[in-house]
C-alpha cells in the first residue's frame, strides 16, 4: 500500500500554507518553491482543496491562499480525502461484498488489509495540521502490544 503524490503533495501544501499564511495569504508559487512541487501540480490540488472548503482564494495584489479554517480544525484524513486519495490497503476496488479474486471472493487475507486502511484512515482523522506543525504526532500514535512469543524462538531458548 503507498500513499500517491497527489495525498502526499496535498498535506505537504497545506502544512506550509498553515506556517505562512498567518499574517497574509500565501501564494502557490511559493509553495510550490518551499516544498519543491509543480506549480501547475498544486493549483490542481488546489482547485479540489477549495471545492471541499479547505482552503479560501483571495484575490488581487498579495493575494494568494489560506486556510478555510484554523490549523486545529483541519484534519489531515480531509485533505488526503478532497484530492479523491483513498486510502487503501486492499487490491479491490470496491469494498464490501466485492472481493479481490477473479470470481469475486474475498482473498484470505482481505479483513486483514481492509482493516489496516480503516486504521490508517482512523489514525489520520485523529491529526490536524497543528499537530503537524508542532511535532505533536506522537500523542495519537498508541503503544503497540508487546509481539507474543515465537514459538519457534520459545523452543528454541529450551
Amino acid at each position: 500500500m503507498k500513499l500517491s503524490t497527489k495525498g502526499r503533495y496535498a498535506v505537504m501544501a497545506m502544512v506550509d500554507l498553515a506556517r505562512h499564511a498567518q499574517t497574509k495569504p500565501v501564494s502557490l508559487s511559493d509553495i510550490a518553491a518551499r516544498q519543491e512541487i509543480s506549480l501547475s501540480y498544486l493549483e490542481q490540488l488546489f482547485a479540489r482543496l477549495r471545492r471541499a472548503e479547505l482552503v479560501k482564494s483571495v484575490r488581487g495584489p498579495g493575494g494568494g491562499y489560506r486556510l478555510a479554517r484554523g490549523s486545529a480544525e483541519t484534519r489531515v484524513s480531509e485533505i488526503i480525502l478532497a484530492v479523491d486519495e483513498p486510502i487503501t490497503a486492499t487490491r479491490c476496488t470496491e469494498m464490501g461484498q466485492a472481493g479481490c479474486r477473479a470470481d469475486r471472493s474475498k482473498c484470505l487475507t482481505h479483513d486483514l488489509w481492509e482493516e489496516l486502511g480503516n486504521q490508517i484512515h482512523v489514525f489520520l482523522s485523529s491529526v490536524t495540521l497543528y499537530d503537524v506543525l508542532e511535532r505533536k504526532l506522537s500523542t495519537h500514535i498508541a503503544e503497540a502490544p508487546p509481539a507474543p512469543a515465537n514459538s519457534d524462538s520459545m523452543a528454541a531458548a529450551s
